[in-house]
């Protein structure tokens, strides 16, 4: 049993705090997919890797050059299996590996639902990242308790519906936050 575990943080936002600049999670917005006494895992959705889903279209051959979807950024979803895809989308549909997070939000890895978007039949909000973040049994609660993070509820306009730049301000808005006047040093009162 993890010591550390109190409650899931499952459909939380992650919003790093500004003294981690220079790790790889430094100006992140996280959203948890998962969290259980053995761990978390998550995808940052704010941080576009300058490929549009039209280029994974391409390469695995699916869809056409007219998909809505095409220019849609692809994220760098965390340091974890970074050649693997992961689609966080509306409840409206299940494919082959379709995980419900939320009544409203899945997360699916199998390749049908990108073929799916390619072709205009799929989710009609979607964020698609290759990697994810992932803690071991009570490091995410140690990040929490050290001062790495700061915890928000999920809010799919922001994945979804917010511009990229701007969803780290909009969730640090969600607990009335402005992350320009925190201080970049760490510490504990």
């Amino acid at each position: 049993m993890n010591k550390f575990f109190s409650h899931s943080l499952k459909n939380q936002f992650l919003i790093a705090m500004p003294h981690m600049q220079g790790s790889g999670f430094a100006s992140t917005v996280t959203y948890v997919c998962e969290h259980d006494e053995k761990g978390a895992m998550g995808l940052v959705i704010n941080r576009p890797i300058g490929i549009a889903l039209a280029e994974i279209f391409e390469q695995l051959k699916i869809g056409s050059d007219e998909s809505p979807h095409g220019f849609d950024p692809i994220y760098a979803g965390g340091p974890v299996q970074t050649d693997r895809g992961f689609i966080l989308h509306a409840n409206n549909k299940h494919w082959d590996s379709t995980i419900n997070i939320t009544d409203k939000i899945s997360l699916t890895t199998s390749k049908d639902i990108l073929a799916s978007i390619a072709q205009d039949d799929g989710p009609e909000e979607c964020l698609v990242a290759l990697g994810y973040a992932g803690w071991g049994a009570g490091q995410l609660e140690r990040e929490i308790s050290d001062n790495y993070w700061l915890t928000a509820p999920a809010n799919s306009d922001i994945i979804f519906r917010t511009p990229t730049e701007n969803r780290l301000e909009a969730a640090a808005e969600l607990l009335g936050i402005n992350l320009e006047r925190l201080s970049p040093l760490s510490g504990h009162a």
